[in-house]
């Protein structure tokens, strides 16, 4: 695979990604009738990355994962849609129906009414859906990337997370918030039994703290705070300790521990395209999601690690994608976010990713 790197964040014009899009929106979100299917989130991260010359063959790399997309049973309409909301038996009928929304109305405008409504179940299909959301999302905000296969992308990412809702227990007691998320993901309490798969292990949740505060912007209200500002940086933050914590914790669980930083990243992505009024809820939900994969997976004790070796993030992204597994690239896309937050250089994201590298089998 191809690693040259060149400056992140700049527009396709190679049309890649919208060409890698359409192929693989013939398959479905899912295979063997529960395992995600990455491929859409991977191929988003190495366009952005500036590695598009390498997403054809790592598609053709990653395609005996790819399953085609379930057959319909029935449409879904805005009257009855609520009867198959957490149906992964609708997963095509939910596809349909957003790609529809998505050509009858603007795509900003089927996020903001949607979003509260799936929102709670931001834990389903081990927050899958809402990074795949957060892909898409990122990839339709950058300019010229309102194109109809990025809508598509979108419309899928909300199908399947519609399909998969699924909220954490219902009578989990909410801890108090800590006075930074550091002390927050120390707070969080460790299920027992840490075996089976990611739906049991949610189930045995008990108790979660509420999000941590942060003093990187706003007036300190309370972890509950809803200032807008206030609820972005708590979420940041979250992020960027999610992200370093997994090179001193990914040995509990190194795939599944990924999503701890992913997921409320990909929150993070979609904010700006969402109503302020939205955010303080959105870092409340996204803080849930990290800590409820903490409290499953993440190891008592760290283990100690080597530094980032003075690599460069841009450099570090490149040896994910030349790894080719599909965790390892997202992981290390959510730690250059966190490293451009920090001004372009974060070691300890960087050792992150490498620890990852290390962790994870190769997918390539």
């Amino acid at each position: 695979m191809d690693t040259t790197t060149k400056d992140a964040g700049s527009p396709d014009t190679s049309g890649t990604l919208d060409e890698a899009l359409e192929r693989l929106h013939a398959s479905g979100p899912e295979r063997e009738g529960w395992l995600s299917n990455h491929a859409p989130m991977a191929v988003e991260a190495l366009v952005r990355h500036c590695q598009a010359a390498a997403v054809h063959r790592w598609i053709d790399g990653y395609s005996d994962k790819l399953e085609d997309m379930p057959r319909p049973d029935s449409p879904l309409t805005d009257e009855d849609w609520r009867t198959a909301l957490g149906d992964p038996g609708r997963l095509a009928d939910w596809t349909h129906y957003f790609t529809r929304q998505m050509t009858e109305r603007p795509w900003r405008d089927v996020l903001a009414l949607w979003w509260p409504r799936l929102l709670p179940g931001i834990s389903g299909a081990a927050t899958h859906p809402v990074i795949r959301t957060g892909h898409a999302v990122r990839a339709l905000l950058v300019d010229g990337g309102e194109t109809e296969a990025r809508r598509a992308e979108l419309a899928h990412a909300l199908g399947y997370w519609a399909a998969r809702h699924s909220t954490l227990p219902d009578d989990l007691e909410p801890l108090p918030g800590a006075a930074s998320a550091t002390d927050g993901y120390e707070s969080v309490p460790l299920i027992a039994e840490q075996s089976g798969g990611i739906r049991e292990r949610l189930g045995r949740i008990t108790a979660l703290p509420r999000r941590p505060r942060t003093t990187a912007a706003g007036t300190q209200n309370g972890s509950g705070t809803h200032d807008p500002e206030q609820a972005r940086a708590d979420l940041a933050e979250i992020v960027r300790v999610a992200t370093h914590r997994y090179a001193t914790h990914a040995h509990g669980e190194p795939v599944m521990l990924v999503h701890a930083a992913t997921a409320p990243n990909a929150v993070l992505r979609v904010l700006p395209a969402l109503p302020r009024e939205l955010w303080a809820a959105s870092a409340d939900a996204a803080w849930a999601a990290s800590a409820a994969v903490t409290a499953v997976y993440a190891p008592r004790l760290a283990r100690p690690v080597a530094s980032g070796g003075g690599l460069a993030p841009q450099e570090v992204f490149a040896r994910a994608a030349a790894h080719g597994d599909e965790h390892a690239i997202k992981f290390a896309d959510t730690a250059l976010d966190v490293a451009a937050r920090q001004g372009g250089e974060d070691p300890q994201a960087v050792a992150a990713v490498l620890r990852a590298t290390e962790l994870i089998e190769p997918g390539m």
